[in-house]
Order: C-alpha cells, then sequence, then structure tokens
C-alpha cells in the first residue's frame, strides 16, 4: 500500500505520525510533571502545618503545663490546656475559622483517648497499628476521600516520651482527681513509656490543587497540539514547495522526452540535489538525441 503513495502523502504520513507521537509523550511527561508538582503543594503545606502543631505542642509540655501542673491537684475541674494534643487541636481548630483553611483537618488520632473527640476511626486506627508494629516506620502518607472530596494526609507516630505524662495515663489511681471528674475512669489509661498510642495526622484538601493542574495540562497541551499544528503544515508547505513540486517538473519533462519530445529541458537553477537530478537529465536527453540522430543517418 505505502508503494503506491506518492512521495507527498508518505511525507504527510511521517509528519502525522512524528506529530502523535510527540504529543503523546509529550502528554504523558507534562502529566507526571504537573501531578508531581501538585503533590509537592499539597506535602509542602501539609509539612508546614505539622511543623506547626509540633510547635504549639513543645510550647505547651515545656511552658504551660510545668505553669500549670501544681494546680491539677487542687482544681476541682481538670485544666485541659495543659495536654499538648488538647492545644494543638484547639489552635489548628481556630485556624479552620479562616475560609481558606475551613477544609483542613488535624487530629492526634488515638486508640484509647482521653478526649473521646480523639478517638481514631477504622482507618486511622489502622494507621496507629502499622506504627506500632513497626517502629521503623516513621511517617505514612497518601490520599483519603471525604465526602468534601478527596484529600491528602500525612502522618507521623506519638510515642509516650516523658515519665511525667503516665501520670495522667497509666491508671485511675495515680491521675490527678480532677481528670477524672472531667473525663472517668474508663478510657486513656493503661499507657506505657515509649508506646506508640496515637497518629498525628494533617489532612490537606487536594481536589483544588489536582483540578488546577489538570487545567494546566489541558492550556498547555492546547497550546503544543496548535505549535505542533502550524509547524507540520509548514513543513508540509515547504516541502511541496521546495522538493515536490521540482520532482514533478522533471517528471513532466522525463513524460515528454520518452514521447520523443526532444524541444522540452529539465529547466533547474538551484545547484542542490534536484538541480544535480536535472542536469543529469539534460546531459542524458542530449546524450539520446545525438544517438537517435545517428541511428536516423545510417538508415537513411
Amino acid at each position: 500500500m505505502l508503494k503506491n503513495l506518492k512521495i507527498g502523502s508518505k511525507f504527510n504520513l511521517i509528519l502525522m505520525l512524528v506529530f502523535l507521537i510527540s504529543i503523546f509523550v509529550s502528554g504523558i511527561a507534562l502529566s507526571r510533571v504537573l501531578d508531581q508538582r501538585a503533590q509537592n503543594e499539597v506535602t509542602s503545606q501539609a509539612l508546614i502545618l505539622i511543623k506547626t502543631m509540633n510547635s504549639v505542642r513543645s510550647y505547651t509540655q515545656n511552658h504551660i503545663n510545668a505553669l500549670l501542673a501544681p494546680r491539677l491537684a487542687t482544681e476541682a475541674a481538670f485544666i485541659p490546656e495543659t495536654v499538648p494534643a488538647y492545644s494543638a487541636t484547639e489552635v489548628f481548630e481556630n485556624l479552620r475559622k479562616n475560609e481558606e483553611y475551613q477544609n483542613f483537618l488535624y487530629k492526634e488520632a488515638t486508640l484509647n483517648p482521653t478526649n473521646l473527640r480523639d478517638k481514631a476511626d477504622n482507618f486511622e486506627a489502622k494507621i496507629v497499628e502499622r506504627f506500632r508494629q513497626d517502629s521503623k516506620i516513621q511517617e505514612i502518607s497518601g490520599f483519603r476521600d471525604f465526602p468534601d472530596g478527596k484529600v491528602f494526609y500525612i502522618a507521623r507516630p506519638l510515642a509516650i516520651k516523658q515519665q511525667n505524662c503516665l501520670q495522667c495515663h497509666s491508671t485511675p489511681d495515680q491521675a490527678p482527681k480532677s481528670l477524672l471528674a472531667s473525663y472517668g475512669t474508663e478510657n486513656g489509661f493503661g499507657w506505657k513509656l515509649n508506646e506508640i498510642i496515637a497518629a498525628q495526622i494533617i489532612s490537606v484538601p487536594s481536589e483544588d490543587v489536582f483540578t488546577n493542574a489538570k487545567q494546566t495540562w489541558n492550556l498547555i497541551m492546547g497550546l503544543l497540539v496548535a505549535i505542533f499544528a502550524i509547524v507540520v503544515l509548514l513543513i508540509n508547505f515547504l516541502i511541496k514547495k521546495t522538493v515536490i513540486q521540482r520532482i514533478r517538473k522533471i517528471e513532466k519533462v522525463a513524460q515528454q522526452v520518452s514521447t520523443g519530445d526532444m524541444s522540452v529541458d529539465f529547466a533547474e537553477k538551484s545547484h542542490d540535489e534536484i538541480g544535480g537530478l536535472a542536469a543529469a537529465f539534460n546531459r542524458m536527453k542530449s546524450s539520446l538525441e545525438i544517438a537517435m540522430n545517428l541511428l536516423n543517418q545510417q538508415s537513411q
């Protein structure tokens, strides 16, 4: 089938194949780059927030807790501000009052929490169990579906690192009475030193980021298709102008010569390969004309 195609058709076919392959490869490469960029963006947001929450936890543990701990034994009501998890959660809830952060989530998902709002759901409990089973895992990240859309999450293990934390979480007998009065004796006990008891999880909405990446991909691919199409049309035009039309002229003259018309010439002013071909045909025509004249003289 290809043998029956004209040179122009073959050139067009090759150009179309190059065009399609280039667009396909460019689309895949661009999609991967934009997806990676979008994931880096949401990861960066999550890491900034998790570092901020860790700063709140550290400040609460080292300053607020040290300042208010002596009052726990005398106060009738427990002071939750002495708990790093409580402070971090409250600070983040205040942050979520800003419209741009209202879909962000922070949770110190705990298997056996004192405050039941920190209770890990099934998904979070599996993350905590992974941390407990393999202490080498220091971070788990991925995507999770919520009713409001897909979110990107980063989870890190939380372990009991300080002995004074066990004052409230070892046994009800050792816990402050104000803690028992506020939260009861059923939850948040039996913890051990260096035991992983929770996962610190930051969830960042990713739908908008990946939607923007997709829109950017569509825009860039549209521009690439337009640019490639213009380049293909330009190349096609130049090939027809500088190659195919000149070859057609040589072909037409050759057809005339083959029927005995020696009055025509292979007129080519260029000195490129096609010009050289035309000059060779002119020499061949002259040689043929001389040979034919000699044959005519001999026959006469």
